[in-house]
């Protein structure tokens, strides 16, 4: 029988702190280059485009695609025991190319997950002070 923790949750930090605040609300921010309009993901300290430091979050559609998944057959991530075997999707949103973030799906979508399938956000509330993005097949 396979040992059962808590999943992790985030260490909101000053950089991640927009994101996180963000999200408390149900509104998916994402860091922006006010230099070159660069979106980065997960934040950063220098836009990973043109090196500025002059960065903002601003709000995003939360509809993307799916650019790959799998399914998770191993207990290798504490807390998801339990939810062995499940799906790990990449989406890429769809405000730029390669602009991409990780959530899991239920099993139940494994006859209609596939590459190329939109998705959207929606947020599932962890306790008082976090609150996270997770995708649905749209």
């Amino acid at each position: 029988m396979p040992d059962t923790r808590p999943k992790p949750l985030p260490a909101v930090d000053a950089l991640s702190k927009p994101f996180w605040d963000a999200a408390q609300q149900h509104r998916l921010v994402l860091q922006r280059c006010t230099a070159c309009g660069y979106f980065n993901h997960p934040p950063r300290l220098a836009c990973d485009a043109c090196q500025s430091q002059q960065l903002d979050f601003e709000p995003v559609s939360g509809r993307g695609r799916i650019y790959s998944f799998t399914v998770m057959h191993q207990p290798n991530i504490v807390g998801f025991e339990d939810e062995i075997p499940y799906l790990n999707i990449l989406v890429e949103l769809e405000e730029q190319a390669k602009l991409f973030m990780v959530c899991d799906l239920p099993l139940a979508d494994r006859d209609t997950v596939k590459i190329g399938g939109l998705v959207e956000v929606w947020f599932e509330d962890v306790n008082a002070e976090i609150s996270l993005p997770r995708f649905r097949l749209a």
